[in-house]
């Protein structure tokens, strides 16, 4: 039987992060000991000072509908944030908190982005840019990078890709799934090129911030020419150990950010009224206080990178923020390893779930595919014990 869903739903794809994970859960229903590497989510408990600040939220009775765009309280402390951390100068009516960076981004897109519009995707890039892009029957344009190009563009490529429909380019760092960072130099290179595009606009996600390794991030905003045609996005999941708070917000042009309220007020209406309130804590807290999860994510890192460049097959680079690998798994294509045989990273992954139970998503997902990615949000003694079984599925 046919079901008359619409054409939109119809076009747009699943997930693969979510979809591994589903996949990695039903095997774990089954009994089977599997090892999760696919899902972005810190395995670290959020802190207590942030939770005594929610229950003291609950104990005051915040348990009304909140303003649309948040809580003024909440986006006075962004304000201060985008000022301490990025030296950003933005007014409480250029915020919006959103449930979730992911909405904050489906928001910019539906009131930029007409039918047709061309939206330029640096590759690799987070899967659901492209998903975004389709709900708003724009069309999303790779610009494709490797591994040995640290996975960054270069204002060439920039500028090649862009055409007379190019309405935005979504820039993410440090990125998931590469854990690249743009270095301040790289990003003022690429911004000369927008300069002489003004009908282009800049989403800026900023999610993994405060994950990084030395190599701090920069805000493209802080680009004079481009602070009045960016958007910047940011949010608590990652930092925090904030994932299911659904805490997300922006930083945009007022007209942006109206834009950004009305849309929302049409469909969530304002964010969950204790998280915001525990929000505020978060975001005017040093950011030394989640320093610790930072460090540990960062020897993870080291133990991983040291154990998968013993594998022979993997290509590696060094990530300097977030929490992933993202290796180049092409030397495997076209080989058959225990019966199964291996055109592409999504047979590579499916091998590595099938025949090492471990779990990982193809680089297809985030347009790149001779990659797989990896996520470290894991225990050591997980790390290790997924890697050594890689290690025997392919020996």
């Amino acid at each position: 039987m046919t079901h008359p869903l619409s054409d939109r739903i119809n076009s747009l794809p699943v997930s693969q992060t979510l979809a591994m994970a589903a996949k990695a859960r039903e095997l774990k229903g089954q009994g089977i000991d599997i090892i999760s590497l696919s899902l972005g989510e810190p395995d670290f408990n959020t802190p207590d000072f942030i939770k005594d600040a929610a229950i003291e939220a609950i104990h005051q009775n915040y348990n009304s509908y909140s303003p649309v765009d948040g809580y003024v309280e909440l986006k006075e402390a962004i304000c201060t944030k985008f000022k301490r951390d990025n030296d950003l100068v933005y007014e409480p009516n250029q915020i919006v908190v959103s449930t979730g960076a992911k909405q904050s981004i489906a928001n910019i897109a539906q009131v930029l982005l007409n039918p047709g519009d061309e939206v330029l995707l640096p590759a690799p890039y987070w899967v659901s840019y492209s998903a975004i892009a389709i709900l708003c029957e724009a069309k999303f344009v790779e610009i494709p990078s490797s591994i040995d190009d640290d996975f960054k563009i270069t204002p060439a490529q920039l500028e090649a890709a862009i055409t007379p429909k190019t309405k935005m380019v979504f820039f993410n760092s440090p990125n998931n799934p590469s854990g690249s960072i743009y270095s301040e130099k790289e990003y003022r290179a690429l911004a000369a090129v927008l300069e002489n595009h003004p009908q282009i606009y800049v989403l800026s996600d900023e999610i993994y911030e405060h994950i990084n390794y030395g190599a701090k991030p920069f805000s493209f905003a802080a680009i004079e020419s481009m602070y009045d045609r960016t958007i910047t996005v940011n949010g608590l999941a990652k930092a925090f150990a904030m994932t299911g708070w659904r805490i997300g917000y922006i930083g945009a042009p007022q007209w942006i950010a109206k834009a950004c309220t009305k849309m929302q007020g049409q469909i969530t209406s304002g964010t969950n009224c204790i998280a915001q309130r525990a929000a505020i804590t978060a975001v005017l807290a040093p950011v030394e206080k989640v320093q610790y999860m930072v460090d540990e994510f960062k020897t993870r890192r080291d133990i991983v990178l040291d154990l998968l460049g013993k594998v022979e097959g993997f290509k590696l680079n060094v990530p300097e923020g977030a929490f992933y690998i993202f290796p180049d798994v092409s030397a495997f294509f076209g080989k058959t390893i225990k019966g199964f045989k291996i055109e592409n990273a999504n047979d590579f992954s499916l091998f590595l779930l099938e025949k090492a139970n471990v779990a990982t998503v193809t680089g297809d997902a985030f347009g790149a595919p001779n990659c797989i990615r990896m996520s470290y949000a894991a225990s050591e003694a997980q790390l290790r014990e997924a890697i050594q079984r890689i290690q025997d599925a392919l020996s």
